[in-house]
This record gives structure tokens, sequence and C-alpha cells, in this order.
């Protein structure tokens, strides 16, 4: 059997490293911060521990069962997918809670080798996750990624301004995927739902208000 002493080393340790990994979440307001990864830290490293002693306990039963202590544990990171995948969202073209879910799930993984007695092991992996989560978000940021854009713009009907439109989103560096139409009879206006994408951040400012100021454009939306 583990002793106490071990066992309380280990629950801490668990806390403090998911106490670190979520307090990074937290400061950006993440939906699972703080107290959320160090809870999924602490229960990860408690059923490594009951996987541990239910081994222990079971050979002192009976020498001769042979029983699979990682089983537990496997079913716990099946269970912390679940949670991952809760925080989750899908915006538009925009996916949110990635990071945050992968972060959840190498917290799990942390406190199942903390639970294990692999101090090495959990602390090395919990200094790679920090160094991920701050340090490389700098570097994140200076990455020309694409950003996917979905304009809608109303018209009026008698006026086709189509090429005027795509010139424009062209001349600010924009992309063109694809355009859809459609007509409101009521309102006399003409829709067009134009995805574009492009790696200039700062091309939406500049392009929502160049084609505000297009008189014959009625109504203008950017979304994604």
């Amino acid at each position: 059997m583990i002793p106490v002493h071990e066992i309380i080393i280990r629950l801490l340790l668990g806390a403090v490293i998911g106490g670190i990994v979520g307090f990074e979440r937290e400061v950006h307001g993440r939906a699972a911060g703080f107290r959320t990864q160090l809870i999924v830290c602490v229960a990860s490293v408690l059923i490594m521990i009951v996987s541990e002693n239910y081994y222990y306990h079971i050979r002192e039963l009976d020498p001769t069962l042979r029983i699979d202590p990682a089983r537990i544990s496997a079913g716990a990171l099946i269970g912390i997918g679940f949670l991952g995948a809760g925080v989750i969202i899908k915006s538009g073209f925009a996916i949110r809670g990635l990071t945050t879910a992968a972060s959840i799930w190498i917290v799990s993984a942390i406190g199942l080798a903390v639970g294990g007695g692999l101090y090495f092991e959990g602390t090395f992996t919990a200094v790679i996750t920090i160094i991920t989560l701050v340090a490389l978000r700098k570097v994140e940021r200076n990455i020309k990624i694409w950003r996917y854009k979905i304009i809608s713009i109303s018209t009026p009907m008698n006026e086709n301004r189509e090429d005027e439109i795509t010139e424009t989103l062209m001349e600010h560096g924009f992309h063109i995927h694809s355009i859809n139409y459609s007509r409101n009879r009521a309102k006399g206006e003409i829709t067009y739902d134009i995805s574009v994408s492009s790696r200039d951040r700062s091309a939406i400012k500049k392009l929502f208000l160049k084609l505000s100021s297009m008189d014959f454009i009625n109504t203008l939306r950017i979304s994604g």
C-alpha cells in the first residue's frame, strides 16, 4: 500500500501543478480556469492512487490474481475527453476552446503521472505546458494566419454593384471564396453573402470603413 505521507505529497503536488495551469487559463478569461484545472489534476492523482492501492490490495488478498491497475486511469482519460469537449465553441469560421480543452487533457495526464509516483515526468511535462501556454502565445500572435470572414452587404435591387464590391475586397487584400445571393422584394434589396479570407489582421477594419462610406450599401455586416 502507498504510505499516507506519499499520498499527501502526490495530492498536493497535483493541486499545485493544476492550479498553475488553471491560473494561466483564468487570467485569459477561459471557461475552464483555476478551480477547474486544479480539481481535474487532483482527481487524476486520486484516480491513479486508487488504481495502485487497489492493485496492492488485490495482490494481498490473492497473489494468484492478475489485474491491470492502468484500466481505471485509462477510463479517466476518456471521461476527461468529454469534459474538454464541453469547452470547445464554434462561432462562424472560428473554433474557440481547443487550447483549454488540450490543457484539461494534459493536466489530467500530469495528474496520473504524479499519482503514479512519476514526479520528474509529471513536473517536467508541467513546465513544458506552462512554457507553451505563456511564452509561445507571443510567438503565435506574430504568425500571419488566414482569417476567414463572411461579409453580408445589401444594396438596392435596381443597382448592380457586385463588381465594385469585389474590386474593393481585392484591393484590401481579401481572397474571395464564394458569393451567395438573396433577394427581398418587399424591401427591394439584393443581399450578397461573401466568404473571404485575409492574412492582414487590420484589413477588416479598413474594409469596414471603406464599405461604410459607399452610399449604395444599405446594410453591412462582417462576421466570422
